[in-house]
């Protein structure tokens, strides 16, 4: 039974061995795939693949191998897909901000929720709107919307606010913003190190390059050679986006929070959070609740300016958002735009970058407009290995 299918997981660096390709065929007898192919996918992946690390050779492999196989929508209804690919509405431009924000706020499991029951409640088109499924608006279901977060339904991909995309084959998701894992960020940060400084110990730590040019100057005759340890001086700031676009990210900003958590070479780590542009508050939680708001002039004013200071962040938004003087952010009615107070971050820190895991908006609009603005005032980088590399080099010196 596609045998085929198990020669090519092999080609391909999968190492399946005969015994879970049996294991496969026996839940297959069994019923565990469900009897549909997203199951068959699920559970050959999870039968046949031993580390995440493998996830994406398996996913290629099987589109690879099924790719003309038909497969169903998940049970959305077509009519409701007909409405979604060609409404009669054309997607306005306008929203309502406040309710947006609002929506900002729900979980993951709320909006499935809803919408299993939208789909129960909706009996014809609606565009425009932020209840129905629809396009346009502020809804959390549909396409071409303004809504922070929710589930695409029908349209195609563009502004990547959506957590999900409802009838879409998993195995098509090919992790493409995995761009680093958490090995890779972890080996960059070690680069750091060279630039803490030496302490007045004895000389305890092996010096690899040290004793390869001893070694070479002595005619080959080994001449080890030893250095005095480093101490970590490095303090770093991080400062993190969270929620809305970043919801596409989060996998590759955990990898990188990860790294810089476990890491040895910082003398002091201090972590906050955002959402979109920093304002007057920022918080201690990713999930951004009250509980953990403080004042950012608390963090302007007590965490000095030797620190280090990494901002990670998609610098997509709303230009309200970021050029606003009035603008409402979580509770929150600043006098001082978002673009002032990412200013005096530059001001006060001398050292500071930003990582960004998103390319440049292709479409244009208001988050390229924002994306710009910001790219303007800050050394901007991607979050890929020779650009963390060289966003690294470039935090150690005075801008």
């Amino acid at each position: 039974m596609f045998t085929s299918f198990f020669y090519l997981l092999r080609s391909r660096g999968l190492n399946v061995s005969l015994n879970e390709w049996m294991s496969l065929i026996e839940a297959l007898d069994m019923g565990l795939h469900g009897s549909n192919f997203t199951g068959f996918y699920y559970l050959c992946r999870s039968v046949l693949v031993k580390s995440e690390t493998d996830f994406d050779k398996f996913d290629g492999a099987f589109l690879e191998f099924f790719k003309d196989m038909e497969f169903a929508t998940d049970e959305l209804p077509q009519e409701l897909l007909d409405w979604l690919e060609n409404p009669k509405d054309a997607p306005g431009t306008e929203f309502d901000m406040d309710r947006a924000m609002e929506n900002d706020l729900l979980s993951q499991s709320e909006i499935q929720k809803m919408f299993l029951e939208r789909l129960d409640e909706q009996k014809e088109e609606h565009n425009g709107g932020s209840y129905w499924v629809g396009t346009g608006g502020v809804s959390v279901f549909g396409n071409s919307g303004f809504s922070p977060r929710g589930i695409r339904v029908g349209g195609e991909g563009g502004k990547r606010r959506a957590f999900q995309v409802a009838g879409d084959r998993k195995f098509r998701d090919f992790r493409q913003d995995n761009t680093l894992d958490t090995r890779q960020f972890q080996m960059a940060f070690r680069k750091l190190r060279q630039f803490s400084s030496r302490t007045e110990e004895a000389r305890t730590e092996f010096d690899i390059d040290g004793t390869i040019r001893e070694t070479c100057d002595n005619a080959g005759s080994l001449k080890v050679v030893y250095e005095k340890p480093r101490k970590n001086t490095v303090k770093l700031l991080l400062l993190m986006d969270s929620g809305g676009s970043m919801e596409y990210y989060s996998r590759l900003c955990s990898s990188l929070f990860q790294a810089v958590s476990k890491s040895s070479h910082f003398k002091d780590l201090q972590v906050f959070y955002f959402h979109n542009c920093i304002y007057s508050k920022i918080y201690t939680e990713a999930d951004l609740r009250p509980r953990s708001v403080i004042s950012t002039d608390w963090i302007l004013n007590n965490i000095s300016s030797e620190y280090k200071v990494i901002i990670v962040g998609d610098a997509q938004m709303e230009p309200s958002e970021l050029l606003d003087p009035s603008y409402y952010s979580y509770g929150v009615r600043d006098q001082v735009t978002g673009l002032e107070w990412l200013k005096r971050f530059k001001e006060k820190y001398p050292h500071i970058i930003w990582l960004n895991p998103s390319e440049r908006p292709t479409w244009g609009g208001w988050w390229a407009k924002t994306y710009d603005i910001i790219n303007k005032d800050f050394h901007m980088y991607r979050l890929s290995l020779d650009d963390l590399n060289a966003a690294l080099k470039k935090l150690m010196v005075s801008r």
